[in-house]
């Protein structure tokens, strides 16, 4: 029997069909990946792996990290993103405002992160906005 959608094609030496035309198998497993003739786009998993590493060559410019180190510090940082913005978002809920500030953000930060660890952070982070609406006024 012909495969579905396919005419059964005959060699001219003995009337048996030709199944070199048939569909493989692996034809067939891609079919069942496409949705109206388009393939599924690959899914983009976010990443601070760049950033990490752009900090790493800043400190020590001649040391690499492994995989499994760069997934830990991924873990790590998206760990610490998500509490920063979960006790910013009880900060904004306690003043009963719908906008984060970067004091509010500050204030988080010295909240979640532990002492001599939150007063460099909230340094950086000063910075960073000091430099950004120094670019803004430019």
């Amino acid at each position: 029997m012909p495969p579905k959608g396919r005419k059964a094609t005959t060699t001219k030496k003995n009337g048996i069909p030709d199944t070199s035309k048939a569909p493989k198998q692996n034809d067939i497993k891609r079919n069942k990946t496409k949705r109206e003739g388009k393939l599924k786009p690959k899914k983009t998993h976010k990443s601070y792996a760049r950033f990490i590493n752009m900090v790493l060559k800043q400190v020590h410019p001649d040391l690499g990290i492994t995989r499994k180190a760069m997934n830990i510090m991924d873990s790590f940082v998206n760990d610490l993103f998500e509490r920063i913005a979960i006790e910013a978002g009880r900060l904004s809920k306690y003043i009963k405002r719908s906008t984060l500030s970067s004091r509010d953000m500050q204030a988080s930060v010295r909240l979640v992160v532990p002492g001599e660890l939150a007063k460099h952070a909230v340094s950086e982070g000063t910075k960073a906005v000091a430099r950004y609406t120094k670019q803004i006024q430019e």
